[in-house]
């Protein structure tokens, strides 16, 4: 397997097709098992693949840590990416509440620095929009860090095009990240031409659908306490049987060109733009391998067609997220 390389942005960031979410090895998916997380991670290396993303919020700080015991002996072969701007008091995250002025986003730089046991961050976001602060503010001061060396590059997850624009215009953006599949298409009527327009990359978080476009699914009661897909909308009640039934061409797709419905879904992303970088979360070897085939995997426009059509907006029943939490998105 040899993975192909893609730049995200115009300031010289360049990445394998398909990253890796590391949110999962340590909370939201269940329990993890830590030597197999750490033998993913390497793997992923192995094959090409050499985007990393976490955050200060994932655990909190145990992901990162995680990430900076797997990668401390191999430092210059990986991207790390990180993301900050939520508010923790003692080890905690204080619910959704947000914190971007530049002071905390220096102290909480040195925190993930620490944590993950390097001298800089490839690809440092804003992990969520703060009303409060101006994005003006953040991308100053990430400015600043990138000048002083702790930081590479820009990003954003879930803003809006215009807080976007307003961001660029203050510091390049090199990336957005934000939820992006065949069942979640939010993004394209507002939110691609701009990226097109100011040459941002983007970075599909829950590319698979949070498991649903990969086939392994259940409805929501049968997930175990702590699992995020317990109060997903999408996978309730009705909704569940809705989409199980839009997400068929997927499976009926993978069938006919024996590989797996995952697979689909990520090539379908790949396909949608050279500037697309997905970031299917796993924490087991084979998982991983699997997704990083994806790459190989080439649609005819006719494929693409059909999926886009069988799938297009409004297709999926149900939030991508309950209310409270819809409600820190910039849409």
């Amino acid at each position: 397997m040899t993975l192909s390389k893609r730049r995200l942005g115009n300031q010289g960031l360049e990445v394998g097709a398909v990253a890796l979410g590391c949110m999962g090895m340590s909370q939201s998916y269940g329990p993890a098992d830590e030597a197999e997380s750490i033998a993913t991670l390497h793997r992923a290396v192995e094959l090409g693949c050499n985007f990393f993303d976490t955050a200060e919020g994932y655990g909190p700080y145990t992901n990162e840590e995680l990430l900076g015991r797997a990668f401390k002996d191999r430092r210059d072969s990986v991207i790390l990416a990180t993301k900050v701007g939520f508010r923790f008091e003692n080890g905690r995250q204080v619910g959704a509440e947000t914190d971007s002025r530049p002071e905390a986003v220096r102290a909480a730089v040195e925190g993930c620095l620490q944590r993950l046991q390097t001298d800089h961050i490839d690809l440092l976001y804003q992990h969520r929009l703060d009303r409060k602060v101006p994005i003006e503010e953040f991308a100053g001061v990430v400015g600043d860090l990138v000048r002083e060396g702790k930081v590479r590059y820009l990003g954003f997850s879930e803003i809006g095009a215009a807080n976007l624009r307003r961001a660029h215009a203050v510091h390049p953006v090199s990336a957005l990240q934000s939820e992006y599949s065949l069942w979640e298409r939010n993004l394209e009527p507002d939110i691609m031409p701009v990226l097109e327009e100011l040459g941002i990359g983007l970075v599909p978080f829950c590319p698979l659908g949070r498991g649903f476009l990969a086939g392994s699914v259940m409805r929501a009661e049968d997930y175990p306490e702590g699992d995020t897909r317990r109060i997903d909308p999408r996978y309730q009640g009705e909704n569940y049987d809705a989409n199980v039934k839009a997400a068929r061409i997927v499976f009926d797709m993978a069938e006919a060109k024996s590989v797996k419905p995952g697979q689909i879904a990520l090539a379908w992303l790949l396909h949608k733009g050279d500037h697309i970088v997905p970031i299917p979360g796993t924490k087991r070897r084979t998982h991983l391998e699997d997704n990083l085939a994806a790459d190989a995997i080439r649609l005819t426009a006719d494929d693409m067609r059909a999926l886009d059509d069988a799938l297009v907006a409004g297709t999926v029943a149900g939030n991508r997220y309950p209310d409270f939490v819809m409600a820190t998105i910039d849409r």
